[in-house]
């Protein structure tokens, strides 16, 4: 056991440290956690990120999880991606708890004032995972209070689906999720929904270099949790949580992120505090082939 606690820290600090490696960034997402934009990576540019999460639940121990996420840009309209995850609860242990491999493709091939993508995703996590990447069904602050233990024997192999809207105007974003996940060993569909609005502080472009100037921020609140499932759909017994937003765009370096979230019931965590970091790798597919060519 002490082992396995041991390699457990190590695999958490090593996800942290590759999402620390400085590599030139160009930012280009509203600063959202949970909700989806209809913005994809550049085809052949891979993003490297670490999104942090950490809460001290009511009748639970305090945690922290980081999640790894390498995103790549296959083509102008599908966009995939892997995140790993992890979590250390105070006065519990430290373990990986899985992967998701995550997928959004592109449904128009121009802008529009309603821009569609879809989203599937398939997840191989235990019932450790303390990530909350999304809110489905009726997860709430039950799921975060047994021990690691218990919480690790429980598999969720998981396919999960989103429909994105997302429209941009007069500089703000607008993003609507509608999520539908399906255990895959037993389970009805659970359900979920994710909001947010964003703008950029400063929309006019500038010629002047800067550093902490107002365009190099920007701005907006989200809003996502449960909707049940397809036998109780509604709000009954779900979770709910909302906050503002901030996120700073480093120039030619790291997108900075954060993010204090509130439980709107008493079925979720008081508050969830976020933060973001991630750099992007300009035309890593290009890496591979200037190689070979000398």
């Amino acid at each position: 056991m002490a082992m396995f606690r041991s390699r457990s820290g190590e695999r958490l600090c090593l996800l942290a440290a590759i999402a620390c490696i400085p590599i030139p960034l160009r930012a280009q997402e509203p600063p959202y956690f949970v909700t989806y934009s209809q913005v994809l990576e550049e085809p052949g540019n891979l993003e490297i990120g670490l999104k942090g999460l950490t809460a001290s639940p009511k009748g639970a121990n305090a945690f922290f999880s980081p999640t790894l996420e390498l995103e790549y840009g296959a083509t102008a309209w599908w966009t995939t991606e892997l995140y790993l995850e992890g979590q250390k609860t105070s006065n519990d242990s430290a373990l990986f708890t899985g992967f998701r491999w995550e997928n959004r493709f592109r449904v128009l091939p121009t802008e529009h004032r309603v821009n569609p993508i879809l989203y599937i995703e398939y997840e191989d996590i235990n019932g450790a995972d303390k990530s909350l990447l999304e809110v489905v069904g009726h997860d709430g602050l039950a799921d975060l209070q047994p021990a690691n233990a218990k919480g690790r024997a429980e598999v969720q192999r998981e396919l999960e689906g989103k429909l994105i809207l997302s429209s941009n105007a007069r500089g703000w974003n607008f993003s609507e999720n509608f999520i539908a996940e399906k255990n895959l060993m037993g389970g009805a569909w659970e359900f979920g929904y994710a909001v947010g609005a964003s703008r950029p502080l400063a929309l006019a472009a500038s010629s002047r270099r800067c550093t902490l100037c107002r365009r190099n921020w920007s701005a907006g609140a989200e809003m996502y949790g449960g909707l049940a499932t397809v036998h109780d759909f509604g709000l009954h017994d779900t979770s709910h949580y909302a906050g503002p937003t901030v996120q700073y765009n480093t120039p030619h370096g790291p997108t900075i992120g954060f993010s204090p979230q509130f439980g709107l019931n008493s079925n979720s965590a008081g508050v969830l505090w976020r933060f973001n970091v991630s750099y992007e790798v300009q035309q890593f597919r290009d890496l591979f082939s200037r190689r070979e060519a000398q």
